[in-house]
C-alpha cells in the first residue's frame, strides 16, 4: 500500500513539473518575443507581395527573403527580450547580441550573395539547348538573402515587439 501512495505522489509531482515547465515556456518573454516577431515580420510579407505582385502569395508566410527579414526581426527580438529580462551587462545578453549581429550579418551578405549566383545560374540552365542534361534540372531559390534595408526594417520591427512585450510583461508584474 505505500509503495502504491509513493507511486500517486510520485505520479502527481512529475505532473506538477511538467505543468510548471509548460506555464514557463509560455511565460519565456524573450522565446515569445522572438517568436510574435517572427510571425509579424512573416505576416507583413504577404502584405508587401501582395502590394508589389497585385496577387496573394500565401508561400511568404513561410519563405525566407523579402520586406521585412524576419531572421532579423526574431534574433533582435531576442537579443533586446534577454537584454530587458536579465540586464544589459550580463553574458547571456552579449551572446545573443553577438549571435543577432552574426545572423544579420549572414542574411544580407552570404545569403544575399548566393542568392544572386542562384539567379545566374538559372539563367545559364535556361539558355542550354533541350538536349542538355542540365536543362530539364529544377532551377534555384533565387530570394535567400536580404537587401541590409530589408535587414534594418526587420531589426527595427524586432526592437519594437520586444519594447511593446516589455512594456506588456513589466505592466503585468506591477500589478
Amino acid at each position: 500500500m505505500d509503495e502504491l501512495v509513493d507511486s500517486v505522489r510520485l505520479m502527481a509531482k512529475n505532473n506538477a513539473k511538467e505543468a510548471s515547465s509548460a506555464n514557463s515556456i509560455v511565460a519565456n518573454y524573450p522565446l515569445i518575443s522572438a517568436l510574435v516577431a517572427f510571425c509579424i515580420a512573416q505576416f507583413i510579407k504577404l502584405f508587401v507581395s501582395r502590394y508589389r505582385e497585385k496577387r496573394w502569395d500565401l508561400k511568404q508566410l513561410i519563405g525566407s527573403g523579402g520586406m521585412p527579414s524576419s531572421h532579423s526581426s526574431t534574433v533582435s527580438a531576442l537579443a533586446l527580450a534577454v537584454g530587458f529580462q536579465d540586464g544589459f551587462r550580463g553574458s547571456l545578453f552579449a551572446t545573443a547580441s553577438v549571435f543577432a549581429c552574426v545572423v544579420m550579418h549572414d542574411a544580407f551578405g552570404v545569403r544575399l550573395h548566393a542568392g544572386r549566383q542562384a539567379e545566374v545560374l538559372n539563367q545559364i540552365v535556361y539558355e542550354l539547348p533541350p538536349e542538355h542534361p542540365l536543362a530539364e534540372s529544377i532551377p534555384l531559390r533565387e530570394l535567400l538573402g536580404h537587401t541590409p534595408s530589408q535587414v534594418i526594417v526587420g531589426s527595427l520591427l524586432g526592437i519594437l515587439t520586444a519594447t511593446i512585450g516589455h512594456l506588456i510583461v513589466g505592466s503585468n508584474t506591477e500589478a
